[in-house]
């Protein structure tokens, strides 16, 4: 294993450019997913255990299994692999009773959003999510929207994946969990989106390649262009957060990106 990781890593030296830098992060064997959000990174590996990285280690996060995670504004929730969704309260995942889904974004403006087993949309306000210490049953809203991907920021909106990969764009009111008309934003077909706290945009297509969406405003909340990240090997997932962008290769190797 020591050797495929140095074999990978000599690629990725050769590979990099000049705009971004990769380097080994701290590992972390058996990474399925990567989370980054105000200064919290999370992973989760193929034992559905979280992390949280701590320096130059990894510590479990509460001993609750989950099959997808998310750290934001709202805290940081999951789902486990019954679909129950879970919020970290003073150092466990607790359980909630209402909506069942398959996976949650924190990011928002408060609000939390995520996906049915049937990929349709829902959302919990912010006056929902924030207050919730572990009793009682979470009211969502369903959006009515069918999505695979869904990622949002509290900047400039949500940014979502539907069935045949194509990426839309709406703003949703943290506080009632409305949102505008979504618009279709061209370019790439994707397999992944992800918004960070600071409005940033990026995609993985599905062969693997990493993009930006750049010219992002609250006047043009879809963004004027897609402009490469160039990476060493396809990736599978990636978060980005205060510069740093998070990168899970195919492979499994885990990257921290950088100008």
């Amino acid at each position: 294993m020591k050797a495929v990781i140095a074999f990978l890593l000599v690629l990725c030296h050769l590979g990099a450019t000049r705009a971004w830098s990769c380097q080994e992060a701290p590992r972390l064997y058996y990474t399925r997913q990567i989370e980054a959000s105000q200064g919290k990174v999370l992973a989760r590996t193929s034992s559905n255990r979280v992390y949280f990285l701590s320096g130059k280690s990894w510590y479990r996060l509460g001993s609750v299994s989950l099959k997808d995670v998310s750290v934001g504004p709202a805290g940081i929730w999951g789902v486990d692999s019954s679909n129950r969704v879970h919020k970290f309260i003073a150092g466990e995942f607790l359980p909630s009773t209402g909506a069942l889904l398959q996976q949650v974004d924190a990011g928002g403006n408060g609000q939390v959003v995520g996906l049915t087993p049937t990929n349709y949309t829902y959302c919990l306000r912010s006056t929902y999510a924030a207050p919730y210490k572990g009793v009682g049953s979470l009211s969502w809203s369903s959006m009515g929207r069918v999505m695979k991907d869904y990622s949002c920021g509290p900047r400039f909106g949500c940014w979502g994946v539907d069935q045949s990969n194509r990426v839309y764009v709406s703003q949703v009111s943290p506080t009632t969990c409305g949102s505008s008309s979504w618009t279709l934003v061209t370019g790439f077909t994707m397999s992944m989106i992800d918004v960070s706290t600071d409005g940033s945009v990026f995609g993985v297509t599905t062969n693997g390649l990493v993009y930006q969406r750049t010219g992002i405003s609250s006047h043009r909340p879809q963004g004027t262009s897609w402009v490469s990240v160039p990476m060493c090997m396809a990736v599978s997932s990636l978060s980005y957060d205060l510069g740093q962008l998070w990168v899970l290769t195919n492979s499994g190797l885990l990257l921290q990106c950088s100008h």
